[in-house]
C-alpha cells in the first residue's frame, strides 16, 4: 500500500506582471511589491510551494552522536523525527504511527533503541520498518512493509542536515551544486556548537534574508561591525551553480575576526584557513532558509523557521574547531555577544520595515547600486511568484567606486547589460 504525498500546489497568488519590475536590471528595477511581507494568502502559499518542497536545513549531525540517536522538527504543520539508525545511515519520517495515527516520539531530542507508539504499542525499527503487531496476523491485504513509516528525504554535507518533505525533490547535489566545492576545503564536519541562541522576529522572513544581503545599512545601523569590516574595503563573490549566492566582506588590517574587539585572543583559526581566508569573512544564502557565515575562527549559521506573515523565529548558532575548544582559554563569549548585539539590530531595522511596508502609502522603492544580493534574492522569489519558466539572471554590479572615470564605466557596463537583456526578452 503505497502512500502518495504528492501535493497539488495552487496557483500563485502573485501574478508575472505584479513582480515584472522586480525582474529588471538591478539598476532599473523595483523592490518586491509590499504586499508580499503581509498577505496571509501569500503566506501560505509560499509555505506550501517552497517550505514543503525544497530542501531545509534541520540540524548538524553531531546533534547524532551515535545510534539511535534523534531530534525532531517541526516544519510547517508536520511532526519529523530525525534518527540515526543501527547502520549509521540517517533517516527522517513522518512521526506518525500508522495505525491510527498518533504520534509515536514526545521528547524533542534523545536516544530511542526502536519507534514505540505510545498508543497501542506498534513498534518499528530504526529504518522505519514495521514489526508484526499483535492481533493483525488474521487481516486481510495487510503487510508490515506497507504500513512502515513514511521516510522524509535527507541530504548531508559537510556536517550539516537538511530534509525535503517533498515527494520527489530537486536532487540535492544539484541543490547545493557549486557551494560544496568552495567549502569542501575547511572541514566543515569536524566543528562542534558552543553557542545557540533563538530569537522570535516579527518580521516576514523574506525581510531578514534581504537585511542579511546586503551592508548599506551597516554604518548607521551596525559602527561596530563596520569599525571591523568596514563596507569601503572591496569585498567579493563566489559564482557557481546551485540554489545559493555568497559574497565576503574584508577585515579592517588591525582586526583578526568578528567579536567585541575583532582579536582572537590566541584562539585558533580554522586549520585549513589560507591567507586570503583570514582576511575574509563569507556570508551566504542557501535558498530557502539558511544563512551561512564564514569566519576565520568560527562558523555561523542561521536557519529561518516563518511562522507567520509578520514572524520568523530564527535559530543562530556559532561553531567551533575541537582543538580551538580544548584549549584551556578557550572563550566564545566575544564573537557570540558580537552577533548577539549585531542580531538584534538588524531584527529592529526588520520590524521597522515590516511595520512601514504596511502602510498604504508606500509603494516598492528602488534598489541602491550595491544592493545587488538583496536583488538576487528577490529575483529567486520573483520568478518562483511568476512561474513562466523564465530564469532572471543579471551580471552583478559591482559596488560604485569614488573614481569618477571608473564610475562612468561601471554605469557603461551596467547600461549595457541592461539594453541586451531587455533586447533578450522580445
Amino acid at each position: 500500500m503505497a502512500t502518495d504525498l504528492r501535493r497539488t500546489i495552487p496557483r500563485s497568488p502573485v501574478s508575472a506582471e505584479e513582480v515584472a519590475a522586480t525582474r529588471r536590471h538591478l539598476l532599473q528595477a523595483e523592490t518586491l511589491p509590499p504586499r508580499v511581507y503581509h498577505d496571509q494568502e501569500v503566506f501560505d502559499w509560499e509555505i506550501e510551494a517552497w517550505f514543503r518542497q525544497e530542501w531545509l536545513f534541520v540540524g548538524r549531525e553531531e546533534d547524532l552522536p551515535e545510534t539511535g540517536s534523534f531530534f525532531r522538527v517541526d516544519a510547517f504543520g508536520e511532526n519529523i523525527v530525525v534518527v540515526r539508525g543501527n547502520d549509521g545511515v540517517i533517516r527522517a519520517f513522518y512521526n506518525v504511527c500508522r495505525h491510527r495515527g498518533s504520534t509515536i516520539i514526545e521528547e524533542d531530542a534523545g536516544r530511542i533503541v526502536r519507534f514505540q507508539c505510545p498508543y497501542h504499542a506498534w513498534i518499528y525499527d530504526l529504518t522505519g520498518k514495521l514489526r508484526p503487531p499483535m492481533h493483525t496476523d488474521t487481516l486481510e491485504n495487510f503487510s508490515c512493509e506497507a504500513f512502515s513509516l513514511i521516510p522524509v528525504h535527507v541530504g548531508t554535507w559537510a556536517g550539516h542536515i537538511f530534509i525535503s518533505l517533498a515527494e520527489e525533490p530537486m536532487p540535492f547535489e544539484e541543490h547545493l551544486g557549486d557551494f560544496r566545492s568552495h567549502f569542501d576545503r575547511f572541514n566543515l564536519h569536524e566543528l562542534r556548537r558552543t553557542d545557540r541562541i533563538v530569537y522570535d522576529t516579527r518580521a516576514n522572513w523574506k525581510g531578514i534574508v534581504e537585511n542579511y544581503e546586503e551592508c548599506y545599512h551597516c554604518p548607521g545601523v551596525h559602527p561596530l561591525l563596520n569599525h571591523i569590516t568596514p563596507v569601503t574595503l572591496p569585498g567579493g563573490s563566489l559564482r557557481g551553480d546551485g540554489q545559493w549566492a555568497c559574497g565576503w566582506m574584508i577585515l579592517d588590517d588591525q582586526f583578526e575576526t568578528m567579536s567585541m574587539d575583532g582579536y582572537l585572543h590566541g584562539r585558533k583559526v580554522l586549520p585549513t584557513m589560507t591567507p586570503d581566508d583570514l582576511r575574509r569573512i563569507y556570508y551566504a544564502v542557501v535558498w530557502p532558509n539558511l544563512l551561512f557565515s564564514l569566519h576565520p575562527d568560527f562558523l555561523m549559521l542561521h536557519y529561518l523557521w516563518p511562522l507567520a506573515p509578520d514572524r520568523t523565529t530564527i535559530v543562530c548558532e556559532l561553531y567551533f574547531h575541537p582543538d580551538a575548544m580544548a584549549e584551556p582559554d578557550f572563550d566564545s563569549s566575544g564573537p557570540r555577544e558580537f552577533w548577539d548585539l549585531t542580531n538584534r539590530q538588524d531584527w529592529h531595522v526588520c520590524e521597522l520595515q515590516q511595520r512601514g511596508t504596511a502602510s498604504r502609502s508606500y509603494t516598492p522603492g528602488r534598489y541602491a547600486n550595491n544592493e545587488g544580493g538583496v536583488h538576487w534574492f528577490d529575483l529567486q522569489v520573483a520568478d518562483r511568484y511568476a512561474g513562466d519558466g523564465v530564469k532572471s539572471n543579471f551580471p552583478r554590479v559591482r559596488r560604485e567606486t569614488s573614481d569618477p572615470i571608473a564610475a562612468a564605466k561601471e554605469r557603461g557596463r551596467a547600461a549595457l547589460a541592461a539594453r541586451e537583456a531587455a533586447a533578450g526578452g522580445t
